[in-house]
This record gives structure tokens, sequence and C-alpha cells, in this order.
């Protein structure tokens, strides 16, 4: 199944402004599809005092793709995410506008909402690479999120 355009443009735009501190930080949803986000987190209003990107930054920039591939992959009505855990490995100072991108499997989807709806949550998890606008990786992350039954 794949999103309409009006779907994709539907959430990329509200993505962003999903939490008033979200919209604060700049973060543009640049590409959406099923099982699949790409964002932009603009350096401009997350400095630090060093000049470099706000580590809080490139954190909520790792997390908030499991909103995204929520809202694009999984029944809504029946369903919510939380996250359970994130780990960040910071690499490098981030000195530019920085990218994240994230795709699951149709399988997957597929395999986590079944397992959703007959335990009432599934456990899944990804890795991420947060790149500069060179292509460099600043920080890599893993997240942990969890698919529970509206209800449980």
């Amino acid at each position: 199944m794949t999103l309409s355009e009006e779907q994709r443009e539907q959430i990329q735009t509200h993505a962003g402004r999903a939490f008033p501190f979200v919209e604060r930080c700049g973060v543009e949803t640049l590409e959406v599809d099923r099982g699949y986000c790409r964002m932009k987190m603009p350096l401009a209003p997350n400095h630090n005092h060093v000049g470099t990107m706000y580590a809080g930054a490139l954190y909520t920039l790792a997390e908030l793709p499991g909103g995204v591939i929520y809202m694009t992959s999984f029944d809504t009505s029946r369903f919510y995410p939380i996250v359970k855990d994130m780990q960040i490995r910071f690499r490098r100072p981030a000195t530019t506008d920085i990218e994240v991108e994230v795709r699951i499997s149709e399988e997957d989807v597929q395999r986590i909402q079944a397992e959703a709806e007959a335990n009432g949550k599934c456990d899944f998890a990804w890795d991420t690479e947060l790149k500069d606008s060179h292509g460099e990786v600043v920080a890599t992350t893993r997240n942990l999120y969890q698919l529970r039954r509206i209800g449980q």
C-alpha cells in the first residue's frame, strides 16, 4: 500500500508541527511514504554556545521519525507508538543543517502491526545516521519503539 500525494503532503506539513518544541526547532519533513521518511534539522535556531548543533536537537531529529513512520505505516485509529529506549553516539560536531532518513520494509510493518494486534504491543527498532550537508555522519542512534494497541 502506498500513500496518496495528498496524504504525503499532509504528513509532511504537519509532522514538524506536532509539538510546540518541534515547531520551534524548525524541523522539516522533506519526504514521506509508507515506511519511509527523510527529515532535516536546521542549524540556525539550534546552535549551542560553541556554534555547533545542540545535542538535544540532534537527539530530537533522531527520535522524530518514529512518529512519522507511525503516521505513514500503521492504523492510527487502533495503535499508538511510544519510545522505549534511544541511544545516541556523537561522532563529530554538527556545523551544518542535519538530515536523517529512516525506512522500514512492508514486511516489518505487517509483522509489527500483527503482533501488536495479537499481543497488545510490539517492540521494533532501527539504527539511524544523522548526516551533515556534506554527507558526513555526525551521530548514530539505536532507537527502540513499541507499537501499542489502543485500550491496552
